[in-house]
């Protein structure tokens, strides 16, 4: 008898992950996919078309498909799913199952979307997973137990915040502000205090080497080169980590709002089992450093940092994909 093929994707605003069963992580590409102007076809899709963001000629243009965790861009979308999908091992004659996961917070519309879009990218069922409830099991917290667990997964384009308990989740908040919002105040604060102007890529490069959620003893420096924004001319400044503090702690705050408004939702009980628990954080941006301790600080409750956070959600998809009856009320499916 003929197995299919059961396919998990991590289809996140940033990054694109993808797991077969079995077999593991196999694709962590940037979801980014280049067109041509004209006739609207793929030239590149993940890490081939993110070196063209930013770089592209007239008749190329080059964009993320996925924004604030949702879809923004269906037709890239779809042929960006194919694209992971074939590289994955499916094909025409068998087609395989696909998992994809969404943010809890997103609309009957979007989910619909994304159900419609990994079918038509060539599965044979689609289903879709909540991103809180796949990052905690993948981040191995025994959801099913019946006691309170917290996790907050905080990836590219939006923060998921929940607590869950019995398989599902009971409180969850989705803040869409996660890592392209801290790019985005550090190319902000930038234009401001320097006026240089920046690209994402180097506005990134600036928040993983020297950026940090709460001031540093020992201060760190960066020199940057961009666009002079009253001269037009290129030009190189050193930036240091206090100022980068400065300038995302505005969208650490947000991030932080969402964290208290499901812990001031949470049932007694559940918020007793979290205080001994304490947050567990996932998601690529949860690496920010001292993010943990920030958090704490904020919201008087522990917070640490799940193994390989940015693996957390596609393992838990897969796992999910791989024990699928026992799953069966928390997941969507169509096909």
């Amino acid at each position: 008898m003929f197995n299919r093929i059961n396919i998990a994707i991590d289809l996140g605003t940033a990054n694109t992950l993808v797991w077969i069963a079995g077999k593991g992580l196999i694709v962590n590409e940037p979801t980014v996919v280049a067109t041509t102007v004209d006739d609207n076809k793929i030239v590149a899709v993940g890490e081939e078309a993110k070196k063209m963001l930013g770089r592209t000629p007239e008749s190329l243009v080059a964009n993320r498909p996925m924004k604030d965790g949702v879809i923004a861009d269906y037709h890239a979308t779809e042929a960006m799913l194919r694209y992971f999908i074939g590289k994955a091992g499916g094909s025409k004659i068998f087609k395989p199952n696909v998992m994809v996961c969404v943010p809890a917070g997103c609309t009957q519309v979007e989910r619909r979307a994304a159900l419609d879009a990994t079918l038509s990218a060539g599965a044979a069922h689609a289903y879709l997973i909540d991103e809180p409830l796949a990052a905690a099991i993948g981040a191995g917290i025994p959801v099913s137990a019946p006691s309170g667990h917290m996790i907050v997964d905080s990836g590219g384009g939006s923060t998921e915040a929940a607590v869950l308990s019995l398989g599902g989740v009971v409180v969850h908040r989705s803040a869409r502000v996660a890592g392209n919002k801290i790019d985005e105040a550090i190319q902000n604060y930038l234009k401001k205090k320097h006026n240089l102007i920046v690209g994402d890529t180097t506005a990134e490069d600036i928040k993983i080497k020297i950026g940090s959620a709460t001031p540093l003893s020992k201060e760190e420096k960066l020199e940057i080169s961009g666009r002079d924004l009253v001269f037009g001319l290129p030009r190189t400044v050193t930036i240091s980590s206090t100022e980068v503090t400065e300038a995302i702690k505005p969208v650490l705050l947000q991030i932080i709002g969402a964290i208290k408004a499901v812990l001031e939702d949470t049932p007694p009980e559940l918020a007793a089992d979290i205080i001994d628990k304490g947050i567990v954080m996932s998601g690529g941006t949860s690496s920010l450093r001292n993010l943990n301790r920030l958090i704490t600080e904020e919201t008087g409750v522990p917070a640490h940092l799940a193994d390989e956070p940015l693996y957390c959600v596609v393992r838990g998809t897969g796992l999910v994909l791989e024990n699928i009856e026992l799953w069966k009320r928390s997941v969507t499916t169509k096909g």
